[in-house]
């Protein structure tokens, strides 16, 4: 009997792997990181948690599967619903075209019918181009944000203050910088970006005992640059709402006077959208985002590469990332890699590699 092409974990799903069509370079960037999550947590190893302390410097933590995604990846009742909308956000944000952004994953609860957490997904190379000829302990990845990222990084702030207590509370923190009347120029809010960045480094202190996961970052290792999987190739990584924040101040010295790049300008726009939400209850994110480009284009936040991600992520698990090449055709199963098309990096090196489905684990 012939099995049919499928991957590990998902007994539910809004994409049905039997079809080539739902292995395509975007559908595969998020659906194979989630059936890792599943099959780590099947051998009890736990992703990497990215959580920031009070005082707002970034520490290493584990966090479980279940805790992960909200409900055991395993459950018969967990259903993974890719690139879908995740309404315990979308109370918070609106736009004049009314348009809800998806966020690549929402794990659903069928049994309790809620949604349970709503991740965006990165799947990432390692090494990068800046970091391919350090040696293999300076390895790092690069890790592109977008925009509805920022939006959902905003919205996940504005549920932990979502009360009348909780609005004035962070009202009052916001409230600590002159006025600026243009903040869509950027010479009006360069010279108070330094003082933008403390109100919401403030915020983040205050609320650092109830971060929750935000960015799922998989990571495949190559043997440097080339076009070969490491041994030791596959781990995960998840960065809380706060080590996001963090991610967004790792660029915001490398601005010129009077200029705003594009890290300074992702914390103005969580500055701008908490603001609007404690005066009306909600913010409009595609004008905050298309009216405050400050010279930058708005099709990516901003992009981190390797030399400056490492400091965040280097811990053991990225020298030696956990999962073994040899256990890749326990994820990817039935002859779902031959749906594959070399179309994106990881996908290409799997498509070179056919021995990886037939060689003993290692």
């Amino acid at each position: 009997m012939k099995n049919t092409a499928s991957l590990f974990g998902q007994k539910h799903s809004n994409r049905d792997y039997s079809k080539e069509k739902y292995w395509g370079k975007n559908q595969f960037n998020s659906s194979f990181p989630a059936s890792l999550v599943a099959y780590m947590s099947s051998k009890g190893i736990s992703p990497v948690y990215l959580q920031m302390d009070k005082e707002n410097k970034i520490r290493h933590e584990y966090i479980s599967g279940t805790d992960l995604l909200g409900i055991d990846p395993l459950s018969d009742d967990a259903y993974y619903n890719f690139e879908a909308g995740f309404f315990p956000f979308e109370k918070y944000y609106y736009s004049d075209t009314e348009k809800k952004e998806h966020i690549d994953l929402v794990m659903q609860d069928l049994k309790r019918d809620i949604p349970v957490c709503g991740l965006e997904v990165k799947l990432t190379a390692l090494p990068d181009n800046t970091t391919a000829r350090q040696s293999n302990d300076q390895y790092s990845c690069e890790i592109v944000v977008r925009p509805p990222t920022i939006c959902f990084l905003a919205c996940s702030i504005c549920k932990h203050y979502d009360s009348d207590e909780g609005k004035n509370k962070l009202r009052n923190m916001l409230l600590t910088i002159p006025k600026i009347n243009h903040w869509e120029e950027a010479s009006e809010v360069a010279p108070h970006y330094a003082k933008i960045k403390a109100a919401v480094m403030k915020i983040a202190s205050d609320m650092a005992d109830a971060q929750t996961p935000l960015i799922m970052q998989p990571v495949w290792k190559t043997q440097g640059k080339l076009m070969r999987l490491a041994d030791d190739c596959l781990d995960v990584f998840v960065w809380s709402n706060l080590a996001t924040l963090l991610m967004c101040c790792a660029g915001d010295k490398d601005s010129l006077a009077g200029e705003i790049n594009r890290f300074q300008r992702a914390l103005i726009w969580v500055y701008l959208m908490l603001l609007d939400f404690v005066n009306y209850g909600q913010f409009d994110y595609i004008r905050i985002v298309k009216q405050h480009s400050y010279g930058n284009a708005n099709d990516k936040a901003f992009a981190l590469p390797g030399k400056q991600s490492h400091s965040f992520l280097t811990c053991p698990e990225l020298t030696h990332p956990r999962i073994k090449k040899g256990e890749i055709k326990n994820i990817i199963l039935g002859g779902g890699q031959n749906f594959l098309s070399p179309e994106r990096r990881f996908d290409a090196v799997l498509v070179a590699s056919p021995d990886l489905f037939e060689m003993p684990e290692g």
